[in-house]
């Protein structure tokens, strides 16, 4: 329905912060409707596991990670994993060494990285081994928390595992049905990292170290 005369009027009047010299323009609606910007189909972009490594040296200021997933199947691989399974101590000296002696050169240079990692009740086997392993990760600079599942859910958390560099990108961790990674999915348009920079800032408002959540499991059992 087309607007009078006098309603545009009415409408120009009340605006408001007008600098010197700016002239409002009606335009009709139809115009926007027919010559409007049109919806954009996305092509994801995917990116190989070499340029996914790049990320973790290129970036300028903080990495950060959303760890939504009960078992990752490339930790059930591994020699700590059938320790830790076996109930022995699991010594992290010398694990991945490569891996450790990265990250601690890029927090040497005042770079940040941390993780909120979500643990439900009670917690699964691979959630309890990455408790653990919080302690070799910490110890090469990085910050760990984790957030209960209850709460990720009752704040609105997405159920995906992705990685934010510098609040400008995000690396989208693809998986399939046995928890294996499949691709990285590169997200740049601002809309959508602004939807993971919110969603990182509502975990990190809720999280709790994780010294603090193994103390709390470690109160439950007893």
């Amino acid at each position: 329905m087309r607007r009078s005369s006098r309603n545009r009027q009415g409408d120009l009047a009340r605006l408001r912060h007008l600098n010197e010299g700016e002239v409002p323009i009606v335009v009709p609606r139809e115009l926007l409707v027919d010559f409007g910007p049109k919806e954009v189909v996305r092509v994801p972009n995917i990116i190989g596991l070499d340029e996914f490594d790049r990320l973790f040296t290129q970036f300028e200021h903080t990495a950060w990670r959303l760890e939504t997933r009960r078992r990752y199947a490339s930790d059930e691989l591994t020699d700590t994993y059938a320790q830790f399974m076996r109930g022995e101590p699991v010594n992290w000296q010398g694990v991945d060494a490569e891996w450790c002696a990265e990250r601690r050169e890029q927090t040497a240079l005042g770079k940040r990285f941390e993780r909120v990692r979500i643990v439900d009740n009670p917690p699964t086997a691979g959630q309890l081994y990455l408790l653990d392993n919080a302690r070799r990760n910490s110890a090469v600079g990085e910050k760990i928390l984790n957030l209960s599942r209850e709460d990720a859910n009752r704040f609105g958390l997405p159920a995906e595992d992705f990685w934010i560099f510098d609040s400008r990108l995000v690396a989208l961790l693809n998986f399939d049905d046995a928890d294996n990674l499949v691709n990285v999915e590169l997200i740049t348009e601002p809309a959508a990292v602004l939807r993971y920079a919110m969603t990182r800032d509502a975990a990190l408002h809720h999280a709790i170290p994780y010294e603090e959540c193994a103390a709390r499991l470690t109160a439950q059992e007893n």
